[in-house]
């Protein structure tokens, strides 16, 4: 199984399905080990993530592992936690966001990578399009109602939204969000790296 699983990231790595349609040259960013317990569904790397080649390493990183309640070390031990960005590959940039994840990526890759993930005890689906992924019908009505709505999909996935910065005003409307939904969250995560 460890040779299988390393032929899978040899290949992602050397993934170049979107080259013809991003600015840059592909560089795929994810961080696997098939010994994970926690799965982050992310959207795709950043500029900052794209420069560094290190996934979440910017001020959505930071306010990620807050809201998780660990350490960097913690965070970045692929043997605790994969990170399985919806794109791998930074999508570049509109005039005022990041564009969306190429969907090329799901469709070649996603399943397999979580065929090979036999030890996650929980997912946390971040941000519209990773909901739409894994969660499809049975979402809610939009990411707000999802996210109030995170009892439902537990114990397995927790829905959240992107911890990006550009988040501040839906987190300052939403307050029970960190009163609730962070509180269980870290708790959830605590008893399962423990295991």
């Amino acid at each position: 199984m460890k040779r299988k699983f390393n032929k899978l990231t040899c290949s992602i790595k050397a993934c170049q399905i979107c080259k013809s349609d991003l600015a840059h040259n592909p560089k795929p960013i994810f961080q696997l080990h098939p010994a994970a317990k926690i799965l982050i569904a992310g959207q795709a790397p950043g500029q900052r993530a794209h420069d560094s080649g290190i996934p979440f390493d910017d001020p959505s990183g930071d306010r990620l592992r807050e809201w998780m309640g660990i350490s960097k070390e913690i965070f970045y031990d692929e043997t605790q936690l994969a990170i399985l960005p919806m794109g791998f590959c930074f999508p570049g940039r509109n005039q005022s966001a990041d564009l969306p994840p190429r969907k090329e990526c799901a469709a070649e890759w996603r399943q397999t990578v979580l065929d090979q993930l036999p030890n996650i005890k929980l997912t946390l689906v971040i941000g519209m399009y990773a909901m739409k992924w894994h969660l499809a019908d049975r979402m809610q009505k939009n990411l707000t109602e999802t996210i109030k709505a995170w009892q439902h999909y537990m114990p397995k996935v927790m829905p959240l939204p992107h911890p990006s910065p550009r988040n501040n005003i839906w987190l300052s409307k939403h307050p029970w969000f960190e009163a609730e939904v962070l509180v269980k969250l870290r708790r959830k995560i605590k008893t399962i790296l423990k295991e």
